[in-house]
């Protein structure tokens, strides 16, 4: 085939390699993003879904990391209002544990460390005055409230690789650079087509490494690079519930390990509960969650509420391996969530950048420090852009998600009331692309469940590079946990019979 020159190369199509893309094409570089799945198919798509500073980070002296993170979550509320609102935490006080001066002095930094101008600071609250200590224990009789972000992480990643596509990048799902080797004036990279098997030749004048968990054997293995930095692989588990409490707020739980566990509300159903924090040293790919961290996860709930939870409760789990910037901290839970872009040049040109470490709410700083580590290899770069620029769906007027809604129910008046609050929350604006003309639920097509019609998984198809049942149903959506295996397995072949692989 023929070869195809670019100025970036971006290998891995999770949250950072897109966010990395997305600011390079709108530069007016020249970008080729390559995922050999699909986007957030792995980490990104397996976080706990929230934009936040990280409040216990603030116990490892991690302040430039939590003031950055807190400058983001403004911003990035600004950005996509549709897939990132206001979460309040709650935060028990137990005796044994962190005294409640430490607390309430953690919490004043994370008020102060960055200026709030949309979200609410903290407060104290006696759980006997309130119903927020309704579900907890009788022996938890006080707390605190802060706020933060809740996220939907993959719909985040897709926004991103669209807004790069619109800006002129090449999207390459499904697609797996085998080698890339520096060649004259460029680095030539084969990358193949994993539904067609065809290969071709490509060639950059930088690669960017943002393959996550893969990124040490993608430095070493496929760029025949080293790297002064290393990668530490953490393994993450979450469990789904049946809903646990009433209200919109979710709470925040320490642990006698001194780990924190969140209860968050979830798909208005269900809670999610989670993370676990385990050395991971198996291969990257899938992984699932262990009896062990399922049973913590339990104790850890079991701890403050009233209600207990079991293993048998679990209506879906999940798991990702983090690959974080390795800083040899003795334990999991204290490994560094800061991180760290390496770049190797050859004679002062052709160089790789390699993206170690990060969390999603930093995404985009971490793009344009990226992009500021290569101004030297690109002369007329584009000064930085992206802190004013909102994601495809969110340009919502003033940003208030409530207020669109209100008028897109008048305008879509036949829809139910629940799939209108979907539509409107994964897509925004994006959402009159999926009803188009539409004045009944008819004219939208066939039901596969849920919801879900043809014309929303022929969007998801044509804009949003979905391919596979999987991809719809629980990076696309969540959707999974409503449909019934025969209304999956009618998806299946509706894929099929438009050629996908299902």
């Amino acid at each position: 085939m023929d070869s195809s020159t670019y100025d970036i190369l971006v290998i891995g199509g999770g949250i950072n390699g897109v966010g990395i893309a997305r600011d390079a094409a709108g530069r007016g570089l020249r970008v080729l993003l390559c995922e050999k799945g699909d986007l957030a198919e792995f980490t990104s798509s397996a976080s706990t879904k929230l934009i936040h500073g990280g409040l216990r980070y603030l116990e490892y002296y991690e302040f430039r990391l939590v003031r950055e993170a807190l400058a983001e979550r403004e911003l990035l509320l600004r950005m996509a209002p549709h897939i990132i609102w206001p979460l309040r935490f709650v935060l028990p006080h137990d005796k044994g544990l962190r005294p409640a001066w430490m607390l309430r002095a953690g919490l004043f930094l994370y008020d102060h460390l960055a200026p709030l101008k949309t979200l609410p600071g903290s407060r104290s609250v006696r759980f006997k005055d309130s119903p927020l200590g309704a579900p907890l224990r009788d022996r938890l009789t006080r707390g605190f409230v802060y706020s933060d972000c809740w996220v939907e992480d993959s719909r985040l990643v897709v926004l991103n690789a669209m807004d790069a596509r619109a800006r002129g990048a090449t999207i390459r799902t499904r697609t797996l650079v085998q080698s890339a080797r520096r060649d004259g004036d460029a680095w030539s990279a084969t990358i193949r087509d994993a539904a067609t098997g065809a290969s071709e030749t490509v060639r950059a004048a930088i690669v960017v490494n943002a393959a996550g968990p893969w990124v040490g054997e993608t430095l070493g293995q496929i760029l025949g690079q080293h790297s002064r930095a290393a990668v530490r692989l953490i393994k993450g588990s979450h469990i789904v519930t049946k809903r646990l409490f009433a209200g919109a707020h979710a709470y925040i739980l320490q642990n006698p390990d001194k780990r924190i566990v969140f209860a968050i509300p979830y798909e208005s159903d269900y809670t999610l509960i989670g993370t676990t924090d385990i050395a991971y040293d198996g291969a990257p790919g899938p992984v699932q969650i262990s009896p062990a961290e399922t049973a913590y996860l339990c104790e850890s709930v079991n701890r403050f509420f009233k209600t207990p939870v079991t293993p048998a409760d679990v209506v879906w789990s999940y798991s990702g391996v983090r690959p974080l910037f390795d800083d040899a901290a003795a334990s999991a839970s204290a490994v560094t969530r800061d991180y760290v872009l390496d770049v190797a040049a050859h004679d002062g040109a052709l160089p790789v950048l390699s993206v170690f470490g990060g969390k999603i709410t930093t995404y985009r700083r971490l793009a344009e420090h990226a992009l500021e580590k290569l101004a030297p290899y690109l002369p007329r770069l584009a000064p930085a852009w992206t802190a004013q620029a909102v994601l495809p769906g969110g340009d919502l007027p003033g940003a208030n998600f409530e207020a669109y809604f209100a008028a897109f129910r008048d305008r879509h008046a036949f829809l139910p009331a629940r799939l209108a609050r979907r539509l409107a929350r994964d897509y925004g604006t994006c959402a009159e692309a999926i009803l188009g003309a539409a004045t009944t639920l008819g004219d939208l097509g066939e039901d596969f469940g849920a919801g879900l019609t043809k014309a929303e998984v022929d969007y998801l198809i044509d804009q949003e590079w979905a391919r596979t049942a999987h991809d719809i149903l629980w990076r696309r959506s969540k959707l999974g946990l409503r449909l019934a295996a025969e209304q999956v397995d009618r998806l299946s072949l509706y894929l099929q019979g438009r050629n996908l692989v299902a």
